[in-house]
């Protein structure tokens, strides 16, 4: 008579491989993609046509181009990236009513009364072969200049930092510093 080999109790083997499942699930970290958040503007009504926008001066745009090799244009001139947030709150700002910066509109603002609101837009594009990294640190400048301009109106203004402020302060000093950037479809803007 041959001797049967003794069998491996499998009962409690799917168990084990769930319980192998989820400790490596909850063990294992996952890289997060850096983004941006972006509040798209609401759709303009039906009856409004498309061609009543006036036209904007060119004094009114800063121009910001990000070519294949990732070098930085302002205005036609190279820059690195840290200089960028300097020179777009000169811009925003135009302290000096500067004829080359960006006008600026009386507004009635609300909690500030009447108050010089500039006219600026920021004109970012960059080439299809722009690496994402330096899309974002570009991004990145532009958003913290106008951040910073706020949050030292807020600090004049309301004594307070700007993410300190009810909302109805911030929605006050967004109207000053308004965040106008326009991003056009990324094109072979540099080299070959």
């Amino acid at each position: 008579m041959a001797k049967k080999t003794p069998e491996i109790p499998s009962a409690s083997m799917a168990d084990i491989a769930f319980m192998l499942l989820i400790f490596f699930l909850v063990a294992t970290t996952m890289d997060v993609d850096s983004g941006l958040e972006r509040r798209l503007p609401q759709m303009p009504p039906e009856n409004q046509q498309q061609d009543d926008t006036p036209p904007i001066k060119e004094r009114n745009v800063l121009s910001v181009l990000v070519d294949r090799y990732n070098r930085l244009m302002v205005e036609g001139e190279l820059m690195q990236i840290s200089e960028l947030r300097a020179k777009t709150k000169e811009f925003l700002l135009n302290p000096n009513d500067d004829e080359n910066l960006p006008e600026k509109k009386m507004t009635d603002v609300p909690l500030l009364g009447n108050y010089p609101v500039t006219k600026g837009v920021i004109s970012l594009r960059n080439d299809v072969g722009t690496e994402y990294g330096t899309y974002l640190a570009v991004q990145n400048e532009l958003v913290g200049a106008i951040n910073e301009l706020r949050n030292e109106l807020a600090q004049e203004k309301f004594g307070k930092k700007y993410d300190a402020c009810s909302e109805e302060e911030q929605d006050a000093l967004r109207e000053i510093v308004p965040s106008r950037i326009s991003e056009a479809e990324p094109k072979k803007v540099g080299g070959n």
